[in-house]
């Protein structure tokens, strides 16, 4: 008797306008030797960033504080798990003047620094953070720093101290819809994000604040105007929009892989809507080209 097998559904396949040919790996060995040599991380290859060769290459990375050892579970992300119940993850007190250091070194005129999520700390490292921010600032006093941090665990103070230091752009993620929160972002709440950029902008008003999307997870074109009128709501001045590409075989996989078009239909409407600027694109990355962003958004 035949037995019947159930055949996993096969992943989309990948359409050429999300083909990367361009290869750097001079600049991509080069630098990441001069990181490590400060121990420091980039979110551009803890989360396997498709844009890693361009980015090294024209000297951009996105710094991330606060270890390489992330709280959450996040089904998208490919940023290494820890559990502080099981491990430990201490802080690297030299970490706010490296990345200041290297900022230098790399003679950055525009810094972003992001961090992992750190739940198992009391001010979910909001300390650290501002310090980092604080430290670049007198590395390079004509730099602008955009920074790009966690929720908190929705607790406004540290959000706060973040912005205490001073920072040109605040950029909080919402990363998808609300009804994906459950499959994409456990251990986080969709109103608690729109909080945290509300206050961002109440409480710092000359910074613009931004926030990032992800596309292709399962929401609908709706889905996606109704997450920019929230932002826009919450008085966030940019958005960015991007494809979700699965960083690993353990990660969630890509339900579409949408077309340069929807994107641009994303772009009017975000801008109809009031958003100061919009940038949409299969590749975008809510860091990506960050300070051709932000000078856009200024003019």
């Amino acid at each position: 008797m035949d037995t019947l097998v159930q055949l996993e559904p096969a992943r989309p396949r990948l359409p050429e306008f999300l083909r990367r040919g361009t290869t750097h790996f001079e600049s991509l060995t080069d630098l990441k030797r001069d990181l490590r040599r400060l121990k420091l991380h980039t979110v551009c290859e803890s989360a396997r960033c498709p844009n890693i060769h361009e980015c090294f290459h024209r000297g951009a990375a996105t710094f991330m504080i606060l270890g390489n050892l992330c709280t959450r579970g996040c089904t998208f992300c490919s940023v290494p798990k820890f559990n502080p119940r099981r491990q430990d993850s201490p802080l690297d007190p030299d970490e706010p003047k490296n990345v200041a250091r290297m900022a230098a070194e790399m003679n950055l005129r525009y810094v972003v620094i992001t961090s992992v999520n750190r739940d198992d700390l009391a001010d979910g490292g909001s300390r650290h953070f501002a310090e980092t921010v604080q430290q670049v600032k007198l590395a390079l006093p004509n730099a602008q720093v955009e920074v790009l941090t966690p929720d908190f665990d929705g607790n406004l103070d540290a959000v706060a101290t973040v912005l205490d230091a001073a920072p040109d752009v605040f950029n909080h993620n919402m990363e998808t819809v609300p009804r994906l929160y459950r499959s994409v972002r456990p251990q986080a709440n969709y109103r608690q994000s729109l909080d945290v950029l509300q206050f961002a902008k109440t409480y710092r008003p000359q910074a613009l604040t931004k926030s990032g999307l992800m596309v292709g997870l399962g929401e609908t074109h709706e889905d996606v105007q109704s997450l920019l009128r929230d932002i826009q709501a919450a008085q966030t001045d940019i958005a960015t929009i991007g494809q979700y590409l699965q960083p690993t075989r353990r990660n969630r996989k890509v339900s579409r892989y949408i077309p340069p078009e929807e994107y641009e239909a994303w772009r009017e409407y975000g801008l109809s809507i009031g958003l100061k600027n919009v940038f949409a694109g299969p590749f975008v990355r809510s860091s990506y080209m960050a300070d051709m962003v932000h000078a856009g958004t200024n003019e």
